[in-house]
């Protein structure tokens, strides 16, 4: 992707997960702007995007951040503002990761993991992309979680269209390991 498609994915992942005020736009309930506005508002503040580049940016990341559906677009997940993604719960998977720093390991041994600013917690499917995760940090550190235990105990997971693995909190108690990446 280049420095200009990298720039513009940034900033609308910004406005559209945690400032849609930021270029005087109203997501819906469920995270939701019409394309047309988005776009209109997007060239009001300086930051145009034509159809095509916002078309290369739904499709081209790797990090999928964005859903385009019926004239709509929204981020995937990693919302700070309250939205309702709407998605079914899911069985998920033995085992998720979650990359961090070990600045963080203290508090996450005391608390477990928790969304803080955002709706939810985010796991990976894979300890590589947790790494990726943690990386953006520091050096990564790698959290092994028990997501089957977690879910026959009722807590409840869903997955984002991205991939990414949501849940409301993982305690202390089901995090089974943590290594280096």
């Amino acid at each position: 992707m280049t420095d200009r498609l990298t720039a513009a994915s940034r900033f609308l992942a910004y406005v559209l997960r945690h400032r849609p005020d930021a270029i005087d736009i109203t997501l819906d309930g469920s995270g939701w702007v019409e394309v047309n506005v988005l776009l209109a508002a997007l060239a009001r503040h300086g930051r145009p995007v034509s159809r095509q580049v916002l078309a290369e940016l739904v499709a081209g990341t790797d990090k999928r951040r964005f859903e385009l559906r019926a004239g709509r677009i929204r981020a995937a997940q990693g919302h700070s503002v309250r939205v309702d993604l709407r998605l079914d719960s899911v069985v998920p998977p033995s085992l998720l990761y979650h990359g961090t720093v070990a600045r963080h390991l203290p508090g996450i041994r005391a608390e477990g993991l928790r969304p803080r600013g955002r709706t939810h917690v985010h796991l990976s499917v894979d300890p590589e992309t947790a790494a990726t995760v943690g990386a953006r940090r520091g050096v990564p550190v790698v959290l092994s979680i028990d997501a089957a235990g977690m879910h026959r105990h009722g807590f409840v997971f869903y997955r984002a269209v991205n991939g990414v693995w949501l849940t409301d909190h993982v305690p202390p108690g089901w995090i089974i390991g943590a290594g280096s990446a």
